[in-house]
């Protein structure tokens, strides 16, 4: 694994980096299905900053979660890099989660008796890199966030923002091909907001990280330099 973060020293290839082709997606309840995503066609190119908007049940994490390969399609084809994760077994699909995706939730996920350092570490356990290299990555992803002085903070000793910024920071921390955020400042006051909103900004922008970002919240949207919207499960025409 490279140093992580580094600027690139080069600008998009233009390349795919997620290929959706009529994915869909149905829940069962019982005896009801729930079309939660219907025939949803999307290229995602490297180095976008692309927003999903839409209102609530309209299918925006349930998209996310299957770029994220955190949940399987019912039909269709997805692709993230040319490849096709489901293929693989649940413990492979996690370690190539672990290693394509940065995920940020909107209520954080942090664990409460672990420190700054320790969250961020944590998807490097799954690495085979050495404890000093995984410090040298952790340091690096927390001053890119900007909460290098916060390493031995426990998530109640930090602010709303505070703690999203570290949520962050875990989620670039092994330098992932796809940064995933959902709502990322859904539980965050207008100025936290805007300091989450600004950090994406800058790895999208200096540091060619392409990003998907669900949200309802028009500022947030104004970021990214693409918004699609969902509704009903589908993905509306440009």
């Amino acid at each position: 694994m490279t140093a992580v973060m580094e600027p690139p020293h080069a600008t998009s290839s233009g390349k795919n980096i997620v290929q959706a082709r009529e994915v869909t997606r149905i829940f069962k309840r019982d005896s009801f299905e729930v079309l939660a995503l219907d025939r949803a066609t999307l290229d995602i190119a490297e180095g976008e900053f692309l927003a999903l908007m839409g209102p609530s049940g309209s299918g925006k994490t349930t998209l996310l979660n299957l770029i994220a390969a955190i949940d399987h399609p019912t039909s269709g084809e997805l692709l993230v890099r040319g490849e096709n994760a489901f293929l693989h077994s649940d413990k492979e699909i996690a370690r190539w989660r672990n290693e394509h995706i940065g995920y940020v939730f909107q209520t954080f996920n942090l664990i409460p008796v672990l420190t700054a350092f320790e969250n961020v570490e944590l998807p490097l356990l799954l690495t085979h890199l050495s404890k000093a290299e995984r410090k040298e990555h952790v340091l690096t992803a927390l001053k890119l966030v900007g909460l290098e002085d916060r390493v031995d903070h426990l998530p109640k000793q930090l602010s709303g923002g505070q703690e999203q910024r570290v949520a962050i920071a875990r989620a670039l921390v092994t330098d992932p091909t796809l940064i995933l955020a959902d709502e990322p400042t859904g539980d965050l006051d207008s100025h936290s907001a805007s300091e989450v909103l600004e950090i994406l900004k800058r790895l999208n922008h200096d540091f060619h990280k392409t990003i998907v970002m669900v949200t309802h919240d028009p500022h947030a949207a104004s970021f990214a330099h693409t918004i699609r919207h969902l509704e009903k499960g589908q993905l509306l025409p440009v």
